[in-house]
């Protein structure tokens, strides 16, 4: 946090600047509304769950208020990437800026009891899916000649709902989305029979084999894992634990390189060449994602597979991802551990993957310490 705050704050127009070199120096003034949604998302999490803490409820209602004078498009849609002013730059076909808006109000509201933030956090989730879900709702990325379908859409359906289910108060709706979104992820996305977590498929569930179709994000299934396995741990449901550990087994194997250590940003599902020039650098967000999953499989199994994993990341993270001098993790990393660029926020970047991170795994141990 003493990295971030309360130079990120923007006193003059609200919301968050979060594009910062190194030593915390602005490098850009744009903001990316996803960001805005993410650090009031984390600050007020902080608020609600380690701190009732003015000055934390202060900086992400500025969050908010700039998310509300300034992100969204005359349709209701929200755009992705404003000036520093708020002036739209670009708005994306996809719906993911209101989920992260949505998670966002939803612990305004648990932090104040706010019913205009309650209803707005149910009325971005409720077009979160409506926009995502629908078919034919969303303009499609590519032509009707090879169809698919992706994991990210259901995976971050998940999790929203679990943070509203957390935040406003049990829900038999959200309980519905939540489950529904693991069976369609087991359903087409889970490959037993390769021992893999697809990130697209064919409408079948079948793999499309071309570059694209073919390509692995090993972090980003580990986050669905963790997502799977919290609400196995949630719901008492032991298959769901099961589903989520064997997501991040075949993802760890898949990802982690056993050369130079670190997670491989992408793979290819039968071990072909990747297309994308970066495919074998080690971006900061997997290594938040695997110390959370790797220490929440540990929490749920008792295997020490996974406090050895826990570890192996964790060590591996902090001696290459950790700025010692200034704080907080680069962003980007070679694949030998050195670092590509000294940005420690950018557009996707921000006040939320590693303070997560952090704070849930500080979270998981207070849990196992008190059950000793």
């Amino acid at each position: 946090m003493p990295f971030w705050f309360p130079r990120c704050v923007d006193t003059q127009h609200g919301g968050y600047l979060h594009c910062l070199d190194r030593d915390g120096s602005l490098v850009d003034t744009d903001k990316s509304v996803w960001a805005q949604g993410r650090i009031a998302w984390m600050l007020l999490t902080l608020y609600n769950q380690v701190e009732k803490n003015p000055q934390w409820l202060k900086w992400a209602e500025s969050g908010l208020g700039f998310i509300n004078d300034h992100c969204f498009d005359e349709d209701g849609r929200m755009f992705f990437h404003v000036t520093r002013e708020g002036k739209p730059i670009r708005k994306r076909r996809y719906a993911f800026s209101e989920s992260f808006a949505a998670i966002a109000f939803a612990a305004h509201a648990r932090a104040t009891g706010s019913e205009k933030s309650r209803s707005r956090a149910q009325d971005l989730f409720d077009q979160f899916m409506q926009w995502n879900f629908t078919p034919g709702l969303m303009p499609a990325k590519f032509t009707a000649e090879r169809p698919a379908m992706g994991i990210g859409p259901r995976m971050i359906a998940m999790v929203t709902a679990q943070e509203l289910r957390l935040n406003l108060g049990a829900d038999s709706e959200l309980d519905a989305c939540i489950q529904r979104m693991i069976e369609e992820i087991e359903k087409w996305f889970v490959k037993p029979e390769i021992e893999c977590v697809m990130e697209q498929v064919d409408p079948s569930g079948g793999i499309i084999d071309h570059f694209d179709g073919r390509t692995l994000n090993p972090g980003h299934a580990i986050e669905c894992a963790w997502f799977v396995l919290e609400e196995g741990k949630n719901r008492g449901r032991p298959e769901w634990v099961r589903l989520g550990c064997n997501m991040l087994d075949w993802m760890w194997k898949r990802g982690w390189d056993q050369q130079q250590g670190g997670l491989f940003y992408f793979r290819d599902v039968y071990g072909r060449p990747v297309q994308e020039y970066w495919h074998d650098m080690k971006f900061w967000w997997p290594h938040d994602e695997a110390l959370i999953a790797t220490l929440l499989a540990w929490q749920l199994t008792a295997d020490s597979k996974y406090l050895r994993w826990h570890e192996q990341v964790r060590e591996w993270s902090f001696k290459h991802f950790a700025d010692p001098e200034y704080g907080e993790w680069y962003g980007y990393l070679h694949r030998d551990g050195t670092v590509s660029t000294t940005l420690k926020g950018n557009l996707w970047k921000s006040f939320f993957h590693h303070p997560r991170a952090m704070w849930y795994c500080w979270k998981l141990c207070r849990e196992m310490n008190r059950g000793k």
